[in-house]
């Protein structure tokens, strides 16, 4: 277990462990802090500690029972004095979950693996210099949002970069590689929607409130503006991956058609030649006792095919197949 310490507003960073992150929350902050930020990643296959993560930090509160644990889906809530989130950030091909609980005092982040945001988080610090705990709070969620549009828009880049390919030489392994596309749209938009309601409903709760600052405000808007450009990014992914599948689809049609009337063709030369050759190949009476010259073999048996032939490829002459299928090719 990893425990990051970061003090404001001079951005100082520090690793320690929990019990002194805990003596570090329960102190409160010195008059040369504004507010701590505490973030602890556990590792990604370790077991569920036997200790809930909030009750090691000294956040005694029943309703955080959750705080750190595997497989907690999104939320947003308020408990009292206090917020609490389940974040989606997208690592790599998966989508991690982080978790927060924010005070006026300090904020705090639980996850596992790399999948957390400290290294963009602490640039953003530096850079915006926010002046209270919410103000990152609001940081930590767009950076979240980052990795979302990111994914979002690389994937798209790559599904019509794949698009045009197809048209240039279309291959067997483009099927795989849209389907891979169109799940990765479909994880992106499975976790970004519920949380984007989530948080839309407490946000609005909370701007509907007298009480709530009007800077608050501002970022909260800001924010909901962006998930819902994000999530437009990523229903555009999932709308790109469906016409990609279609061009695919109208592509082997387009094949399986020409294949389809090349048999045409090769049907209309040689099924009257099959049929000739099936009729004189009976052995009736009319044929074995009246046809018994060479004169009467080559003309009925050469004379009639190359006449069918002859009248075959005349049909298909006047009737522009070789033509279409050459504009075709």
């Amino acid at each position: 277990m990893i425990v990051t310490v970061v003090s404001m507003p001079g951005v100082t960073i520090t690793r320690t462990d929990v019990p002194a992150a805990r003596e570090r929350l329960a102190a409160g902050t010195p008059a040369a802090e504004t507010f701590l930020l505490v973030d602890v990643e556990l590792p990604e296959d370790a077991p569920a500690p036997e200790t809930p993560i909030a009750d090691q930090l000294g956040l005694h509160d029943e309703e955080l029972d959750w705080f750190g644990r595997q497989g907690e889906a999104a939320r947003a809530e308020f408990l009292g004095d206090r917020a609490a989130f389940v974040v989606p950030v997208v690592h790599g091909d998966a989508i991690a979950h982080l978790h927060v609980v924010v005070t006026e005092r300090f904020l705090a982040t639980v996850h596992r693996g790399q999948a957390g945001l400290a290294r963009s988080l602490t640039a953003a610090l530096r850079h915006e210099r926010p002046d209270d705990t919410v103000a990152v709070l609001f940081l930590l969620l767009q950076e979240a949002l980052d990795t979302f549009r990111r994914a979002a828009v690389q994937a798209l880049l790559e599904c019509e970069e794949l698009e045009d390919d197809m048209f240039e030489n279309r291959r067997l392994e483009q099927v795989y590689r849209l389907a891979r596309l169109r799940r990765r749209s479909a994880l992106l938009h499975h976790s970004l929607r519920p949380y984007l309601q989530a948080i839309d409903e407490i946000l609005t709760r909370r701007m509907m409130s007298p009480t709530f600052p009007e800077d608050r405000q501002r970022r909260a808007q800001g924010f909901q503006t962006a998930g819902r450009l994000v999530l437009a990014d990523v229903e555009s992914l999932q709308d790109a991956t469906r016409r990609a599948f279609a061009s695919y689809s109208s592509l082997v049609a387009g094949e399986q058609n020409g294949v389809i009337n090349r048999l045409a063709i090769v049907s209309v030369i040689f099924l009257p030649l099959t049929f000739i050759t099936g009729f004189f190949g009976m052995n009736f009476t009319f044929l074995t006792n009246r046809l018994e010259t060479r004169d009467e073999f080559w003309l009925l048996a050469v004379g009639l095919q190359v006449a069918v032939l002859l009248g075959s490829l005349y049909v298909l002459h006047r009737t522009r197949v070789w033509r279409r299928l050459l504009d075709e090719d």
